[in-house]
């Protein structure tokens, strides 16, 4: 094989493959093009509390970490309050016959005390919980 025909060859082989980067830049530019569509739709929703009233909310942890990377990449961080955490309340469970010291009663709390192994006395446990 000649130099030109090398040349030649080497020229066809990087058209190709700039031809297929190309092609797949352009794929990855809609599939970002809808994914930031849909997290403005979505952060949309939020900002008007639009969400589901059953849905789990983000653990800060995730939070904290997806600030960070987004910080760190010099992106937008929109700050957005707090929301507390639900509160599920469940109904205490107690025995309906109890004498005084046979079994711990619910304190103020709704907790009952941990139970342990060790010998010491709780006799007093009703008033610490």
């Amino acid at each position: 094989m000649s130099a030109t025909e090398v040349l030649t060859r080497f020229r066809a082989e990087v058209g190709a493959a700039l031809t297929r980067a190309r092609r797949a830049s352009g794929e990855i530019g809609e599939r970002n093009a809808k994914l930031r569509e849909r997290t403005r739709d979505l952060a949309a929703k939020a900002r008007e509390r639009g969400a589901e009233p059953g849905a789990q909310a983000t653990p800060a942890d995730v939070r904290e970490a997806a600030t960070g990377f987004r910080t760190d990449r010099g992106l937008a961080v929109e700050q957005v309050p707090e929301t507390p955490e639900p509160v599920v309340q469940r109904p205490v469970e107690t025995e309906t016959v109890a004498t005084l010291g046979s079994a711990a009663v619910a304190g103020p709390s709704g907790q009952l005390p941990r139970v342990s192994d060790d010998d010491e006395d709780f006799s007093q446990s009703r008033i610490l919980y």
